[in-house]
């Protein structure tokens, strides 16, 4: 099929031609064989022709578009909206790489949370070396006027994503933790559907493991820590409003659960507690899953220009009249230096080796890692240590001289503000790029939800780079998505 297939459809037969390039391929085998746990939906792939797989993709983006499945893109004027690209071929993992990588995630964000408390009390973690006090205390979003304040059920990480890769040798890594205002599960679960509508005969028979019960066990989470264990608590999500650029997750999300979307205009706080504007007066609101970041959370304490909070909030949350999810302080385990000391933080806290490694990551803040920087920027993965999205980052190998140098002059400048990984490639999976099928580099972001046990979604968002050659995975760079399925086997 390969020298036949139309120019403009997708040669579904690709296992005859398609190359892994030396790269780690998801769903084939260095000699191009396919790997067990795909053979069944191969074989499904197989009984599509070129035209009916294209037919199948473009309804899908037609649903998409109908849905107002889209992002914003921050610096775009126009407030253009996009459509998410989706990709219809799906990552698969076997049962036993999901335990490994289920059992590795529950461990972390234990981790995590046992840091958080620990640092906003004692700080037994610092006081000791551990971790040098200077990086936690310098970090952007370690909230002193936080130390000593007790956060419901002492969980400060409620919702997690964490951003994993694969190298070229198949083996996991933990390339960040998103644990402010993590987003994309609302693609996650859109991805599932569509892929339902799909091969809907598929999911039963490969045997996959759903995910649909995200809305349900974060719900469970919110209601699990409302202030002294409320029953039937009133929960709401915060948003920043429509020119937010995750503004469809939050609706959809807030439509899941059967809870209130609200803007900071619509709360408003009286004698320490939070209540909510409806046209039968105010009522009084117990959780807030707030997708604001600290900064804009309460001009009364913390930027005093936001618009997009309510004053006196955090009074109310000082009170014990509220609880939010994530709490204010998370942002401290999102800085990409305190990334570097997690496998310290699970042996401190656990003793425990970590069963998921971290990329291995240079501290420009430490003279020798400073000088390795600038000496071999051009080999390596620059990042500022607070942003996200693909946003202040610099792959050197793909990257001009000049962009290079100016990312030297910004490490020298402000060290404390920058890490620097090797370059990874990245594992690989079919894509399909509008005229056949490539290999892409992907990641995963799966969902951790931290209540009264820790959940992990079986599933999650794989990212793929849809522009040839490229590593970075963000929508917002011009990346995609697959759905992810788990399987109950490992075939």
């Amino acid at each position: 099929m390969s020298a036949k297939h139309s120019p403009k459809a997708p040669q579904t037969d690709f296992f005859n031609t398609y190359a892994t390039e030396g790269f780690y391929d998801e769903m084939l085998n260095p000699d191009g064989s396919i790997r067990p746990y795909y053979q069944r939906f191969v074989e499904r792939l197989k009984t599509m022709d070129a035209t009916e797989y294209d037919n199948r993709r473009r309804a899908v983006d037609l649903s998409f578009l109908r849905q107002g499945i889209t992002f914003n893109v921050y610096g775009d004027t126009k407030g253009t909206e996009k459509i998410f690209p989706f990709d219809m071929v799906p990552r698969i993992i076997p049962a036993s790489e999901w335990e490994h990588l289920q059992s590795g995630l529950i461990q972390r964000i234990t981790a995590l949370n046992l840091f958080l408390h620990d640092i906003y009390h004692d700080q037994h973690i610092l006081k000791d070396g551990t971790i040098p006090e200077h990086y936690v205390l310098s970090a952007r979003h370690f909230r002193k006027e936080f130390v000593g304040f007790e956060v419901s059920r002492d969980i400060y990480i409620h919702i997690c994503g964490t951003d994993i890769i694969r190298d070229d040798d198949g083996k996991y890594l933990v390339l960040e933790d998103n644990a402010r205002c993590p987003s994309g599960v609302s693609y996650m679960l859109e991805n599932r559907r569509a892929l339902k509508r799909t091969f809907p005969k598929s999911f039963e028979a490969i045997g996959v493991r759903p995910v649909e019960h995200y809305a349900d066990e974060l719900l469970g989470v919110l209601d699990y820590i409302a202030p002294n264990e409320t029953p039937d608590p009133t929960v709401v999500l915060l948003t920043p409003g429509v020119n937010n650029s995750a503004y469809y997750e939050h609706t959809y999300l807030a439509r899941q659960m059967g809870i209130q979307i609200v803007e900071g205009r619509d709360l408003v706080v009286r004698d320490q507690h939070v209540f909510m504007r409806t046209t039968m007066g105010l009522q009084p609101v117990n959780v807030i899953y707030r997708r604001i970041d600290d900064d804009f959370l309460d001009p009364t304490v913390f930027r005093s220009d936001s618009v997009l909070g309510v004053p006196g909030l955090v009074d109310a949350v000082r009170a014990g009249n509220v609880s939010l999810a994530n709490s204010i302080g998370t942002g401290v385990a999102d800085d990409k230096v305190i990334y570097r000391f997690v496998p310290q933080m699970i042996k401190y806290y656990l003793d425990q080796d970590p069963i998921l490694s971290s990329v291995p990551t240079y501290l420009a803040n430490e003279d020798k890692d400073r000088a390795y920087i600038l000496e071999n920027i051009e080999k390596l993965v620059v990042k500022s240590a607070n942003e996200a999205g693909g946003y202040g980052m610099l792959v050197g190998p793909h990257s001009t001289k000049e962009e290079c140098n100016k990312f030297r002059d910004l490490v020298a400048a402000e060290p404390r503000n920058y890490i620097a990984q090797p370059t990874i490639s990245l594992s690989r999976h079919p894509t399909y790029t509008g005229t056949e099928f490539a290999g892409r580099h992907i990641d995963l972001r799966p969902y951790i939800l931290y209540g009264e046990n820790p959940v992990v979604i079986p599933g999650g968002l794989t990212r793929v780079a849809l522009r040839e050659n490229s590593l970075v995975v963000n929508s917002s760079q011009g990346g995609g998505s697959k759905d992810t399925w788990v399987l109950y086997g490992d075939k």
